[in-house]
């Protein structure tokens, strides 16, 4: 059942003893709303935890420094930007069919909570967050870590406000965190001004094996497992990897294959011309329409035939235009 920022908020206020539950594979935005919304409530004497089935990464810990999970015996259950409950990884299991409220903003939601406050014109779902958090009544000081938070997960999702599904209202929430006293440097130093320098060295590999399809407006990518094992890159430093290829002057749709345990996890990305979402809902997958992902079994080179198949369809193009 949808509801409303009001309803969604009424019913957070007469609960205690909350989890919150992020996807697997953490970005800025299902932490920094999973943990916007701890902060909150804990402030408001609630018992809440955050859980993620790959943990906090090192480089969102800035987010809730010495984050350990709280032990207690959970009334009710909140998922952030978790639009399937496939995506909580090793936590399916234990809170499928259990998640009492899920707050997102993919049109691609299965509507697996018992609750859905669902915006898919929000950029991010930190927006929805912050939202609520107002509709709650909770104060949300420009200085404090729950506005850090709210930041991050704007600012990542709308790639610090250059992509396309940046509105007026990311703009306006940051804006007024800014003039209460976010220090937005700290944030965009860590998450846009600071590469590694084995990521810089994978950068440099996969672009050196780039491949163009359909005239150019197709560009792919690959990451091989024993490149990211070579040169020692761990799964959170691929964060923004994805926007690579269709960055490249001419390409409409550009494609991240990423070797993983059997299988291959995909990234899209794309202009006007192609529905990204469109793309990766024929193999179960799902996002938005300019960026969004899915997971293909078998081999890169397999993975990629088959989705040069389907972005051949999008793109209104023939097999012979390859």
């Amino acid at each position: 059942m949808e509801i409303t920022v009001r309803e969604a908020a009424r019913e957070l206020l007469r609960r205690n003893h909350i989890t919150i539950l992020c996807h697997q594979k953490p970005d800025g935005d299902t932490l920094g709303s999973g943990f916007a919304l701890w902060h909150t409530l804990t402030a408001m004497g609630r018992n809440a935890r955050v859980l993620c089935s790959d943990g906090l990464p090192e480089n969102y810990a800035f987010l809730a420094p010495g984050y350990v999970p709280a032990d207690f015996k959970e009334e009710y259950v909140v998922a952030v930007d978790v639009a399937d409950p496939v995506l909580l990884g090793d936590l399916r299991e234990q809170y499928e069919g259990k998640v009492d409220l899920c707050i997102d903003h993919h049109p691609s939601n299965a509507r697996y909570a018992a609750r859905l406050l669902l915006d898919d014109r929000a950029a991010a779902a930190a927006e929805i967050i912050w939202l609520l958090l107002r509709e709650m009544g909770a104060e949300i000081p420009g200085a404090g870590r729950a506005a850090r938070c709210i930041y991050t997960g704007i600012a990542t999702d709308t790639g610090c406000f250059r992509f396309s599904n940046t509105t007026p209202r990311s703009l306006r929430i940051v804006a007024e965190m800014i003039e209460d006293g976010l220090d937005t440097q700290p944030v965009n130093a860590a998450m846009f001004e600071s590469k590694s320098r084995s990521r810089v060295e994978l950068e440099a590999a996969v672009l050196s094996g780039i491949r163009y399809y359909y005239q150019g407006h197709c560009a792919v990518i690959t990451v091989t497992r024993q490149l990211q094992e070579r040169l020692g890159v761990d799964d959170y430093q691929l964060e923004g990897l994805a926007s690579i290829p269709r960055e490249i002057e001419g390409v409409w749709v550009g494609v991240t294959i990423r070797e993983k345990d059997g299988c291959c996890r995909i990234s899209l990305r794309s202009t006007e011309e192609a529905d990204s979402s469109a793309i990766c809902a024929a193999f179960g997958g799902g996002g938005h329409l300019r960026a969004a992902g899915c997971t293909i079994q078998g081999s890169p080179e397999e993975a990629r035939e088959l989705l040069l198949d389907q972005i051949g369809r999008a793109l209104n193009m023939s097999p012979e235009n390859r």
